[in-house]
């Protein structure tokens, strides 16, 4: 399984580095740095990554989407959110941490979908598309192919929840475990 980690500028660094950590323990799984151009990408943080572009990468398996400042940049790059509706389109799954939320949502994907967000940034979000249906009370939403997480630490707990829906409950205690994190797995929908 590829999993595909997104990354732009002033993206949050727990937001994606909590979910590699979980999601980089399972079996099999190939994990790739990109972003749409490659090469070093820096955090809001002020951390560099070197990534890869896309146009290297298997797209279908997982795609996983952090949020952070560059979201509100972003949200209005209508290139951006073209390529990003393809790739999404291509994933089998796709999972958005934060207000990475905001960008899912801005390609018109989650219409009609559950899906959640960061609570201290949730009305800006919420204000990127009406038509999603939006829990504000959730730590992580799943829709179909869609994962939604709240804010920073949750995406830990939405990854978990991801590794308990395909690989088992068993596997995801044991990556918690393995990680010293109390999985807080209150508040799926």
């Amino acid at each position: 399984m590829d999993i595909n980690f997104l990354f732009f500028n002033d993206f949050e660094t727990l937001d994606i580095f909590g979910p590699i950590e979980i999601l980089s323990r399972i079996e099999n799984v190939k994990a790739h740095f990109i972003s749409f151009q490659g090469g070093l990408i820096k955090s809001k943080q002020g951390h560099e990554i070197e990534t890869e572009n896309i146009a290297t990468v298997n797209l279908k398996d997982v795609l996983v989407i952090p949020g952070g400042q560059g979201t509100r940049i972003l949200v209005n790059d209508k290139e951006f959110i073209s390529q990003l509706t393809i790739l999404c389109s291509k994933a089998e799954y796709v999972l958005s941490i934060c207000t990475g939320a905001a960008l899912l949502a801005k390609t018109g994907l989650l219409d009609n979908r559950k899906a959640t967000s960061n609570k201290k940034a949730f009305e800006w979000v919420k204000s990127i598309s009406s038509n999603v249906n939006w829990i504000r009370n959730a730590r992580w939403v799943v829709d179909n192919k869609f994962y939604t997480s709240s804010g920073v630490s949750a995406g830990m707990d939405m990854a978990l929840g991801f590794v308990s829906d395909l690989f088992g409950v068993k596997k995801a205690k044991q990556i918690a475990e393995d990680i010293e994190y109390i999985w807080n797995k209150k508040d799926s929908f």
